[in-house]
């Protein structure tokens, strides 16, 4: 996996790690713009997705990133943001 880059598959396979088969449809390519609560993971899934992230990519995104990033899209774009503010090459 590229550590300076966090991909949709990336955020699919934390998620499934993680948390397991979501209650909902799950993280595809027609669903990144869906809240995470509408493809089947509650707070605590994504807690534990934002925890591993923290540990696999070497950022800290914070408790606000929860309330921010609503949408898989959304939480790609934040941990990108934060991987280029940690390794501006």
């Amino acid at each position: 996996m590229n550590r300076n880059v966090f991909s949709i598959d990336d955020l699919k396979q934390i998620l499934l790690d993680g948390a397991g088969e979501p209650e909902g449809p799950g993280v595809e390519a027609a669903t990144v713009d869906l809240d995470f609560q509408d493809l089947g993971y509650d707070s605590l899934a994504i807690l534990e997705t934002c925890t591993r992230i923290e540990r696999e990519f070497g950022v800290a995104l914070g408790e606000e990133v929860l309330g921010e990033a609503r949408t898989p899209r959304a939480l790609v774009e934040v941990v990108n943001n934060h991987l280029s503010v940690a390794d501006p090459a």
